[in-house]
Parts: structure tokens; sequence; C-alpha cells
């Protein structure tokens, strides 16, 4: 079993979704769960403003990052109910469908569970310096591509 750190950024393809559940259950506190919340993100095939996406390129201040992924992760374990949580995003370029992010926690209860799998994607997503480059189909037929904003939903500087 590969070992995995509890959170962080991860090059494409370098830590499976396999490998996160096994370290969750190999959590001395695992006894005590009554299952595990999963939550997987995937690189959508359009915009919010409904072009076609071709590909997208994820980058990261990696330092702050796993700094601010470690910290959602230490808060959302003193929760009621909750044994682990683990968030790992990938960075790299990703096609449509691949996968981007894990977000894994284990809980006593599913009560437990599901609001702070959704609290988890919520803050990493607001809270975690990774950049974002879309890479989109054009009404002329020609792939644009530009950084996006999470907090905004909207491009933030457009570069051909």
């Amino acid at each position: 079993m590969q070992s995995v750190k509890s959170s962080g950024v991860h090059g494409k393809g370098e830590l499976s979704l396999f490998d996160v559940l096994k370290n969750v259950r190999s959590n001395p506190r695992f006894h005590k769960a009554g299952g595990i919340g999963i939550f997987v993100g995937v690189v959508r095939g359009e915009t919010l403003r409904g072009k076609k996406v071709r590909k997208l390129e994820l980058e990261a201040y990696e330092e702050k990052a796993n700094e601010v992924l470690d910290k959602i992760c230490r808060d959302l374990r003193k929760k009621t109910g909750i044994i682990d949580v683990r968030i790992h995003h990938f960075l790299g370029e990703f096609d449509v469908g691949e996968n981007l992010v894990y977000v894994v926690v284990a809980g006593a209860h599913r009560g437990n569970i599901f609001p702070v799998l959704e609290e988890a994607v919520e803050r990493y997503k607001r809270e975690v310096p990774i950049f974002k480059k879309e890479y989109v189909l054009g009404d002329d037929g020609k792939v644009e591509s530009y950084w996006v904003s999470e907090r905004e939903g909207a491009p933030m500087k457009r570069r051909k």
C-alpha cells in the first residue's frame, strides 16, 4: 500500500482513489466508522456559459495549497462523529471526464458524513490557491484559453 498523506496536491496520476481509501481504512479510529462518503470532481465538458471544454490545466501555489488543504482536513476532523477527512487535488492537464479531486470523509453515521463532505468541497474551492485554465471551443471553431476564477465562475484574463 502506498503511504498517503492526509491531504495535498499531486501531479496527475500520482495517487488513486483506491490508495486514499486504503489509508482511510488504516486509521486507528476507523473501527468507529459506519460509512465513508466520497466526492470525485471531474472535468466537465461544458462551461457554465455553454462553451465546449477541450481540456483543463491546473496549477497551484503548492506549498500554500498543501497548508490550506491540511488545515481544512484538521478542522473538519474535529466535528462530531467524524473519523477522518482527506482531500487530494491533482495538477496538470486534464481531458473531459478525468478526475481532478478526491474528497473522502469517514464518520460514525451518514448524518455526520454528508454535511462535512459538502463543507470540505466548498472550502477547498473557496480557500485553496489552485488556478484553472480552460481550453474551450470558440464560436469561430478555434480553441481559446483563459484562466478562470472559481470565486466568480468567470474568466479572469483572456489569452489566445
